[in-house]
């Protein structure tokens, strides 16, 4: 008579692989770093070393001149607003003066129906602004421009913009005061996932007298997750898009050529 199943010796299962545990600690946990939305630069060589291959969408990104000069604080705008232009709907800029020059932004690529202005007395009113449009929702980007905020000001900010799809883009000016020390804007701690240097390097040479593209020596300063790098760049286009100048991307095409051909 054959024994009653419930009565049956059990086999030891076999123990679970590393792999098998991982995925049931995903289930379980889930992986919201896969979810998060990121915007990529489109360039290889940035978005391959940006810890989220791209911008975060649902974070806070700061962005300094690299001098005190107004080129590199031009240099700076102009880079936040390529960013905004790739961005999904309308862009909400805070400003404490009115100092935005329409058709410069026009051409890195965001156009002026999307814009949305707002000025605010002092730098307290301009992030309390900033929170409000990240917490709204409808909004593609929302960019400010401060000279001192405070840690918990930051975490505020990033916290307003996570589990949403609006880029938050501080700018950091330099303190011009007359008389006092110059200090750096990234000397403070901050709780924005990544913060930029961007500065003004020598244009594109023409066969012709003139002036060619835009370039800039772009630094990231500090990533969460990640290390810092800097590279140069050709400013954005009229879609907001950055290039690498053309001896640098032959170059990493002839590197990515190099290593196929040795992998083969």
């Amino acid at each position: 008579m054959p024994a009653h199943p419930a009565l049956l010796p059990l086999r030891p299962s076999p123990p679970p692989t590393v792999a098998e545990l991982r995925e049931t600690l995903r289930a379980i946990t889930g992986d919201g770093h896969d979810r998060r939305p990121v915007l990529p630069f489109g360039i290889g060589a940035i978005d391959t070393r940006l810890a989220d291959g791209g911008l975060r969408l649902d974070a806070l990104h700061e962005v300094a001149g690299a001098g005190p000069g107004w080129s590199d604080d031009a240099a700076a705008m102009l880079f936040m607003a390529g960013i905004a232009a790739r961005a999904w709907g309308p862009v909400l800029w805070v400003v404490r003066r009115q100092d935005l020059f329409a058709p410069g932004l026009y051409q890195a690529g965001l156009a002026p129906h999307r814009l949305l202005y707002a000025e605010a007395r002092d730098d307290a009113e301009l992030l309390a602004l900033m929170e409000e449009g990240l917490r709204h929702r409808g909004l593609g980007a929302v960019i400010g421009e401060a000279r001192r905020v405070s840690m918990p000001a930051t975490r505020r900010l990033q916290l307003a913009a996570e589990g949403g799809r609006t880029v938050a883009l501080l700018l950091r000016r330099h303190k011009r005061d007359g008389g006092c020390e110059e200090t750096e804007p990234f000397s403070a701690p901050s709780a924005a996932v990544t913060r930029w240097h961007v500065g003004c390097a020598p244009s594109a040479p023409l066969r012709v007298a003139g002036i060619g593209r835009a370039r800039w020596r772009l630094a990231l300063a500090r990533q969460r997750g990640g290390d810092p790098f800097d590279t140069l760049v050709e400013a954005p286009d009229d879609t907001g898009r950055l290039a690498l100048p053309a001896a640098l991307a032959d170059r990493s095409a002839a590197t990515g050529r190099a290593r196929t051909r040795a992998a083969a």
